[in-house]
């Protein structure tokens, strides 16, 4: 008995769309892995004030030379004493800081020691999604399901991209931008411009007056009868 062609083919259609329904989103995650590597710096203050201890300022400048502590990092500041005296240790630090680019915040949190700070850094790696992915088998899809490889780039950009790892832990907290970094980047934006080199050639040749008309150039020689 002959079975009709329809039915055949709807057969088929059939087996297809079983195999393609395999596949699931989990066999491609594009999820970017944040790891964190927090560590502590303890800082001892002269006591009684807000003024670190003898070596406490170098110590604080080898930290931010060596990358121990960079501008990246999320770094907090407890500091102990009455609410006067610990705001003005956690400035203190700020200040030493801050020449690095390295923006400090207070912790909500004591528990610092007497006539100390903990400086709190928190570190993150961000990890990449294996990407491109092309597990997904590239022939007809009749569920109309999305490219294993969809949404790879977005991931991956978004990893690449980010300013503050940290950031992709957790937002920051709305404040005023601190000042010393903001004058900072309007100082080298006026010092860096493109300057015309002193010289008839190259861009300042272009800049300078025709050959057919007009003085020549500053430096360059005067033309005399017969040349």
């Amino acid at each position: 008995m002959n079975r009709p062609r329809y039915f055949l083919a709807a057969t088929a259609l059939l087996a297809l769309a079983a195999c393609s329904a395999d596949y699931t989103e989990a066999e491609s995650p594009k999820e970017l892995r944040v790891d964190s590597a927090a560590t502590q710096v303890n800082v001892a203050f002269v006591p009684g004030s807000a003024q670190l201890a003898p070596g406490e300022a170098a110590r604080l400048q080898r930290l931010a030379l060596t990358g121990s502590i960079s501008a990246p990092d999320r770094v907090t500041i407890a500091a102990a004493g009455d609410p006067l005296l610990r705001e003005e240790r956690i400035a203190a630090i700020s200040r030493e800081l801050v020449r690095y680019g390295i923006v400090v915040a207070a912790s909500p949190l004591g528990g610092a020691p007497r006539d100390r700070a903990v400086i709190a850094v928190g570190r993150y790696m961000v990890t990449l999604p294996p990407c491109p992915n092309w597990s997904q088998e590239s022939s007809s899809d009749f569920s109309n399901a999305k490219s294993s490889n969809f949404g790879c780039a977005v991931a991956t950009n978004l990893g690449l991209m980010v300013a503050s790892p940290a950031d992709l832990a957790g937002g920051r907290e709305l404040a005023h931008a601190d000042g010393i970094p903001a004058v900072s980047s309007v100082i080298r934006y006026q010092t860096d411009k493109v300057k015309l080199p002193a010289t008839t050639t190259g861009a300042a040749a272009l800049a300078g007056p025709s050959a057919t008309g007009g003085a020549p150039a500053a430096g360059s020689p005067t033309p005399t009868p017969g040349q």
